[in-house]
């Protein structure tokens, strides 16, 4: 892996579901360092393009690099790529039997052989930086969804990834613990260096941390720029998504009509 090339790089890829192409000619460069939001409407393939940058899904055709080194193909080697990717799961994914501390945990005890007392220390520090350090002996069930999404975030953080994909972060969130989160993606990227793509519909409130955004509709990318470009587009079809106008060049059932999987709830 070298450092000085991209953290995510796509050529020309082409995303299949069933057969049918959901995503085709996509082309996408991630810089290190960097805060990159994907933005579309429901259904558009944000998540099917999560899951080609985690080797969940093998592209049908194009190459994809992630951290300088072409999507390997084997299960041990993308095993050993997804410990340098985090991934903030939309529903959270926390296990309701264990504590915040053990979930946590859970990552370095699967995937360390480091001894119980530094893991202990680890998990203390990664609940220190997302606020939460004096709730490591609650449960799920005892945290409001801000602080669920924060324990979640402090997993994905656990085997110090430089890699950070966040699949729809503010799912189910007010306002205010939305802020916090966005928040607190900025600060840690910038204090981790870390690389941050953030999946999202949400466009008010991560256009405000994020150094690029693409959008994506209609099975392809159709805007690539800065937040500042965004906001000043033209484009009538990345307007309607960025108006929520029911009606242009984006339909409504266009993903029902075409026959494609619909591979996102929300």
């Amino acid at each position: 892996m070298t450092t000085d090339s991209p953290a995510v790089h796509l050529t020309d890829v082409r995303l299949d579901r069933g057969g049918r192409a959901v995503l085709e000619h996509i082309d996408l460069v991630v810089p290190r360092g960097s805060i990159t939001a994907v933005l579309g409407p429901s259904g558009s393939g944000k998540s099917t393009l999560l899951a080609a940058l985690t080797g969940e899904l093998q592209p049908a055709a194009g190459t994809i690099e992630v951290l300088g080194a072409p999507l390997p193909r084997s299960q041990r080697a993308l095993l050993q790529l997804r410990k340098s990717i985090g991934v903030l799961l939309q529903g959270n994914g926390l296990l309701t039997d264990l504590s915040v501390a053990d979930n946590v945990a859970l990552p370095l005890r699967a995937h360390t052989q480091l001894p119980p007392a530094l893991i202990d220390r680890l998990v203390a520090m990664k609940l220190h930086a997302v606020g939460l350090r004096a709730a490591a002996e609650l449960y799920p069930r005892e945290l409001s969804g801000g602080m669920a999404r924060r324990v979640a975030l402090a997993r994905a953080l656990a085997l110090d990834p430089p890699l950070m994909i966040y699949d729809e972060p503010l799912t189910g969130l007010d306002p205010i613990a939305s802020g916090v989160i966005m928040s607190l993606i900025a600060r840690l990227n910038a204090s981790l260096g870390l690389t941050s793509i953030i999946v999202t519909h949400h466009v008010h409130e991560t256009l405000p941390i994020a150094d690029r955004a693409i959008v994506i509709a209609n099975g392809r990318i159709v805007f690539s720029g800065t937040p500042t470009e965004l906001q000043a587009t033209a484009d009538p079809l990345v307007l309607q998504f960025l108006r929520g106008d029911p009606d242009g060049p984006i339909a409504f059932d266009a993903v029902a009509r075409a026959g494609l999987a619909l591979e996102e709830p929300a």
